[in-house]
């Protein structure tokens, strides 16, 4: 008889249930949350009802064992309680238990059959909690909160605003779309453009939380990736018109092929000049081409600023080593893209890719004056690239502070590991 212990996620889950139904509901709240809403008509309750099916689970899961589909358990648990709930408003019963019985025996399906009648709840949460009722900051803010599962505070991180500012702003965004009545749904004509922008923004928002995760013992968080992908490819069916819209999705295809060498075997980080580009996926570079070229196909002016950054991300695509790679087109593209979209973390950009096309002195001459900005005070990788300009001047002791003040200011347990490491280097 083997003696060797169970292994694998089920083992992982029976040994410690409340690790896994902590891990199930961030991974599953964004779709339990989206199919709720679609019951409910409030995002606000819709939270509420996916945070009563995880007091559930937390009771029931220790006791009698993780589910073999733990994200439907909770899905049909939120569900239940939702028609529940609107069986219970007197003067919408009838209509409501209707809905109640069809979300029991139809699941919707996971992409759109026609991009012009989307079936998509994830997508319809998108547009919803971008409504103009709510300020930008709020929209992206509760969108993040909801569709993305992260926390207040990886919100705040990822706005480089207070905890408290963020909190606020969703608060009241629940609020607001509850008394104003917000349809949930994706809307069409005028609307829909009026809320791509914000809805674009969002999307990003979340892939980049999931590209580079601000805090926790992980580095990267594929699950937010591949929705915000998902969600970017949907989006380009539905609008095959809209430039933008393309080249997000560009970019996202470019950045997801990477994925496989941005992490070594113990999950620690690996720097893009030390990734094996061998690991790289090429069919995903390749859909990124052609998104960057319909992006081109369709736009009528100057590239935006989804564009660029595409554009940015094709030149390291293309480059098979890292020393083959056009910094210097990539620093005329920053530059353009600081003129467009101009901001703090766009010009640490920029000066990253000037320190390789023209040295790290020149590229020091930025970052300088970065460091008496509001915005970027208590952003990790502000000292971090300016311990590696420090370090190729040979200024080894001004570099290993940096890196220790940008280790201090991380919250992820990798990437404070990598600019320690960093730091004892230099």
């Amino acid at each position: 008889m083997s003696t060797q212990p169970p292994a694998g996620p089920a083992a992982s889950a029976a040994a410690d249930p409340r690790h896994a139904i902590e891990t199930v509901f961030r991974l599953e709240s964004p779709r339990v949350i989206a199919g709720v809403a679609r019951i409910v008509r409030d995002v606000g309750i819709a939270e509420e009802l996916a945070q009563d099916a995880l007091v559930a689970a937390l009771e029931q899961w220790p006791r009698d064992g993780v589910p073999d589909n733990p994200g439907a358990w909770l899905m049909t648990t939120a569900r239940h309680r939702a028609v529940d709930l609107v069986r219970r408003r007197e003067n919408y019963a009838r209509k409501l238990a209707e809905i109640g019985r069809a979300t029991e025996t139809t699941a919707p399906p996971e992409e759109p059959a026609d991009p012009e009648d989307i079936d998509d709840d994830l997508l319809r949460l998108v547009f919803t909690t971008c409504h103009p009722v709510l300020s930008p900051e709020a929209r992206t803010a509760l969108t993040l909160r909801l569709l993305g599962g992260l926390t207040t505070a990886e919100i705040a991180r990822a706005f480089l605003v207070p905890e408290p500012t963020v909190a606020q702003r969703i608060v009241r965004a629940k609020r607001t779309l509850a008394t104003r009545n917000v349809a949930f749904e994706v809307p069409y004509g005028p609307d829909r453009e009026a809320r791509l922008g914000s809805v674009l923004d969002v999307i990003y928002l979340i892939y980049n939380e999931g590209y580079a995760a601000t805090a926790g013992d992980d580095w990267l968080r594929p699950s937010l990736c591949e929705d915000a992908l998902r969600l970017a490819r949907v989006l380009s069916a539905l609008m095959p018109k809209e430039p933008e819209v393309h080249a997000l999705t560009s970019l996202l295809e470019f950045q997801s092929s990477r994925t496989a060498a941005r992490t070594g075997p113990d999950g620690a980080p690996v720097l893009l000049r030390d990734q094996n580009r061998r690991r790289w996926n090429r069919m995903l570079i390749a859909r990124g081409i052609r998104a960057l070229a319909r992006a081109d196909a369709t736009a009528a002016g100057a590239p935006g600023p989804y564009a660029l950054q595409a554009a940015i991300a094709a030149c390291h695509a293309h480059a098979y080593t890292y020393e083959e790679t056009d910094w210097r087109s990539i620093a005329t593209l920053y530059g353009l893209l600081a003129a467009r979209s101009p901001s703090p973390v766009v010009e640490l950009n920029r000066a990253v890719a000037v320190s390789m096309a023209d040295g790290p002195a020149a590229a020091l001459a930025i970052v300088d004056p970065l460091t008496a900005e509001p915005a970027l005070n208590g952003y990790h990788l502000l000292p971090s690239v300016r311990g590696d300009l420090l370090a190729r001047l040979g200024r080894t002791a001004e570099a290993r502070a940096e890196f220790e003040r940008a280790a201090g200011l991380a919250r992820n347990e990798r990437e404070r590991e990598l600019l320690l490491r960093r730091a004892a280097e230099a």
